[in-house]
């Protein structure tokens, strides 16, 4: 049985030292077997901290990052600065136990522009030399980068699996795969399930929620082909609910969460832990 996950993104952000304890003592109270950990900023989170808190709670950890604005492996001016940063998760990590550090390592969330062919080519060329080192940097501390793709009004470069596919090509293995969530499948894919199979063995994370970014369940997603084209492929990791509280300006705007997508968090997050575990 796959283990099941939240982000503390439902709850808050940034996540820091000061409130990781008691806020994985209440997911783990609810009932989740594991955790997504954001590293929103270097030196937010620290390993002692946060792994002593994994011992005492039991969660299992995974490691997401976020693409602010600056951090960017297209954009020349921002490659070294994004790259110690990805060290710095990839370190983070290692550090507590994190199979995975996922995200959508290539340019800044948010920034769109059309490209032509061979611009898109271009672009595909830059984020594989300059993610090449950290893959590497991943491979030698037991890590694997998982690479997201994101809906359209996110980004305009990676949308689709096939796209992830094309951009990463030899760099996908040991040290880097994909990391696919259900929000942006059922926008940019003709079909999800079809998506995961064509993902195959480099899927190495899984986000899910629903189709209105809450809960998953009760809304247009069709979980029962989503989770078979999981077992299709083999996917042992766990299914880590991704949602967002409204009530923090900065990741409201970043996610475009105008409204409450439940009575509250907690609710959202215990519906979707229920509903998860019924597909088992």
């Amino acid at each position: 049985m796959r283990e099941i996950g939240v982000n503390t993104w439902v709850w808050t952000s940034p996540l820091t030292d000061a409130d990781v304890a008691g806020l994985l003592r209440h997911v783990a109270t609810m009932g989740f077997d594991a955790v997504e950990l954001p590293l929103e900023n270097t030196g937010d989170l620290t390993v002692p901290v946060v792994a002593e808190v994994l011992a005492e709670t039991g969660l299992t950890p995974c490691v997401v990052g976020a693409m602010a604005p600056g951090r960017d492996l297209v954009d020349a001016a921002c490659v070294a600065d994004t790259q110690d940063y990805l060290r710095a998760c990839i370190d983070f990590a290692a550090g507590i136990g994190a199979r995975t550090v996922c995200g959508p390592f290539y340019a800044a969330t948010g920034r769109v522009w059309r490209m032509d062919a061979d611009a898109r080519r271009a672009a595909y060329d830059d984020v594989r030399r300059h993610l090449a080192p950290v893959v590497d940097h991943a491979a030698e501390r037991g890590v694997r980068l998982g690479i997201e793709p994101l809906n359209r009004y996110e980004t305009s470069l990676v949308n689709t699996v096939d796209q992830a596919l094309d951009a990463l090509g030899p760099l996908l293995g040991d040290g880097l795969g994909l990391a696919l969530d259900s929000y942006h499948l059922n926008i940019e894919e003709r079909s999800s399930a079809g998506a995961i199979r064509a993902a195959g063995p480099h899927l190495a994370h899984v986000q899910v929620c629903g189709s209105d970014r809450g809960a998953p369940g009760g809304d247009q997603t069709d979980w029962r082909a989503f989770v078979c084209g999981l077992d299709d492929v083999g996917y042992d990791g766990p299914l880590v609910i991704e949602s967002f509280t409204a009530d923090n300006a900065s990741i409201a705007t970043a996610a475009s969460i105008w409204r409450p997508l439940a009575p509250t968090q907690d609710e959202l997050a215990r519906d979707g832990l229920s509903f998860l575990r019924s597909l088992a």
